[in-house]
């Protein structure tokens, strides 16, 4: 028997990151561009989502109608109640089989799965068989957000980013020789984490026999005066009100988003893909959804930058 060197494989993989999301297509564009196909494509959250309309072969379909959404359409999508989070997610699943192809995983046309998590164990989960719209449903069911997904048996199945937001292990398991992995949170910390420095509080002593308001007494009880001394040492130290605390949600997917950040470093330090791709994308809001043409844009300009990398991979005329 003879061993022939056969073509690696290459496997895309798209990271979790909400609205930051769209930043997936550009990449896909910008693969295209190059000439290069994925043979296998896996993704977690809104990765999933874009990965399956890849998948379908509705990637321009998706990209036309993303850039033509406005806010109010993104709230369109919104269908509130109160148990299990705040939204259904019907309406965007509904949207979904009407406008985009929906059909058996183990159909498609190019290998594909996507990833959820297991509320009750906390189980990784990889969806590879099933509707594709299902699947990218339970994908994209991001705590306190979207509802989780009831599965046959009782199983409830929430947002894959929670467990692995970057699935490269996902790749690896569909055959996938080169890995190019999308990372959504890499910049996170960077924009969020803003370090505060304590400085000390200069109190500029008052000309002796004086007091704040100008008269050389000091009438009205001691509490009143010190509440007057407060307010004028601010006065001339120019002090400003402290800024306002976000809000719920965005502590909560702030949070979220330091979380997967977190795991996506840990998990890749231990099954590192070959090309990792970082769009710097972490000034979007969690439901920026209406900024499609700036994340892809980002997404395009952090593929091409990472195309040299990719080529030293890739066999000559790949």
């Amino acid at each position: 028997m003879v061993l022939a060197r056969r073509t690696p494989r290459l496997g895309l993989v798209l990271g979790s990151g909400s609205a930051r999301g769209w930043s997936h297509i550009g990449v896909l564009q910008a693969l295209q561009d190059a000439g290069l196909r994925p043979d296998v494509v896996c993704g977690a959250s809104i990765g999933a989502l874009v990965g399956a309309a890849y998948a379908a072969g509705d990637l321009q379909r998706l990209a036309d109608w993303v850039q033509s959404l406005g806010l109010r359409d993104v709230f369109g999508f919104m269908d509130f109640r109160l148990a299990g989070g705040m939204l259904k997610g019907e309406k965007l699943i509904d949207f979904w089989r009407r406008n985009f192809s929906d059909f058996a995983i183990e159909d498609s046309p190019l290998p594909y799965a996507a990833v959820a998590t297991d509320l009750h164990s906390g189980a990784e989960v990889w969806l590879r068989e099933g509707s594709i719209a299902e699947a990218v449903r339970a994908s994209i069911a991001l705590p306190g957000l979207f509802t989780p997904v009831l599965q046959d048996g009782g199983r409830l199945l929430v947002d894959g980013g929670i467990v692995n937001p970057v699935p490269v292990s996902l790749a690896r398991a569909m055959g996938a020789d080169i890995v190019i992995a999308v990372d959504l949170n890499s910049d996170i910390l960077q924009h969020h984490l803003q370090p505060l420095e304590l400085q000390p509080a200069e109190v500029q002593e008052l000309p002796e026999g004086d007091a704040p308001d100008g008269s050389n007494s000091v009438d009205g009880a001691e509490g009143d005066w010190m509440e007057r001394l407060r307010g004028w040492v601010q006065q001339r130290r120019g002090a400003q009100p402290p800024p306002p605390l976000p809000s719920v949600l965005d502590v909560v997917m702030t949070s979220v988003n330091i979380m997967q950040m977190r795991i996506t470093r840990s998990r890749m330090a231990g099954d590192p893909p070959e090309v990792v791709v970082t769009p710097q994308l972490a000034h979007l809001g969690l439901l920026d959804f209406h900024r499609a043409s700036e994340a892809i844009a980002e997404g395009r300009r952090a593929m091409e930058q990472a195309l040299p990398q990719l080529q030293r991979f890739l066999p000559p005329g790949g």
